[in-house]
């Protein structure tokens, strides 16, 4: 894959913000799955291979990214910016915007890049670790969402437009836990909450408009029968993708916050107390 110089990017952007808005007649749509499971026979691969086939059978293109069947390095380091001299201070931010639009960042990176560029929706399909994404993951959206890119001074500002406006994302979860310990009164606490780093702090931050996640819970024990009722609810998410309502985050440049980005007072749906349930809108 070749990589868009600074200019062709942002000529890339607004073509693709253009033929999303006019894709209402046309159907197909193009879909990044990104999917991090060591295990090839694991309920995760067997989610993302349905995802994959019942978009295909769409009619929509789709591209895959198993981070594990590729090796994906995780960590950021001066590998990833060959123009890096080794005996100079690393800083990351710098350095990774310096490579994106010099386009000199390690081939790896780029063409991940390439493929969020490509598409017009991304599903990240993952179990839930220790309350988070696994390492590689992590290290995938890392390396991958680098200043100039997914964010900074060279592209729109985030939680509005953004970077990588234009595109939908979805999070597929598998929940070792009951459903119950991760509601409003659950001792997890509320799963919006635990994937707002992901849902609101990766996709909203750079512009995509994330989806309700799906998730399936108690998910060590999915026998055929359960699997059967897990598939159909994912593929009615899945059939949804481009036409389910958004989690409605509240924008940056919407008028609900101050220039110190706090949430102007008063502004907060009634009854929500605070927490961050308090950056979301009211729902129609």
């Amino acid at each position: 894959m070749t990589v868009a110089g600074p200019q062709q990017r942002m000529t890339n952007k607004n073509d693709h913000e253009n033929n999303t808005k006019g894709k209402g007649r046309d159907k197909s749509k193009k879909i990044l799955v990104v999917s991090a499971h060591p295990e090839p026979q694991s309920l995760n691969a067997a989610l993302a291979g349905f995802a994959v086939e019942k978009l295909r059978s769409a009619g929509h293109e789709v591209l895959v990214s198993d981070l594990y069947a590729m090796k994906w390095k995780a960590t950021v380091d001066a590998d990833d910016f060959p123009d890096h001299a080794p005996d100079r201070r690393l800083q990351v931010m710098p350095a990774s915007e310096r490579a994106t639009l010099d386009e000199r960042l390690s081939p790896d990176i780029a063409a991940e890049q390439e493929k969020v560029r490509w598409s017009d929706a991304v599903i990240l399909q993952f179990p839930m670790w220790w309350f988070s994404v696994p390492a590689i993951l992590k290290g995938w959206i890392d390396r991958v969402f680098t200043s100039g890119f997914g964010y900074g001074p060279e592209v729109p500002p985030p939680y509005s437009e953004g970077a990588l406006a234009g595109r939908r994302a979805l999070v597929s979860v598998t929940v070792g836990a009951r459903e119950s310990a991760f509601s409003d009164r659950g001792i997890h606490g509320r799963l919006a909450d635990v994937l707002h780093p992901v849902q609101h702090g990766l996709f909203w931050f750079t512009g995509m408009a994330p989806l309700e996640p799906f998730a399936v819970y108690e998910s060590h024990d999915v026998p055929g029968e359960r699997f059967a009722a897990v598939t159909r609810e994912y593929g009615r998410r899945l059939e949804g993708l481009f036409t389910d309502e958004p989690v409605p985050f509240r924008s940056l440049v919407g008028g609900d916050y101050g220039r110190d980005m706090r949430l102007l007072p008063g502004v907060e749906t009634p009854g929500v107390g605070g927490g961050l349930e308090m950056h979301v809108r009211p729902r129609n």
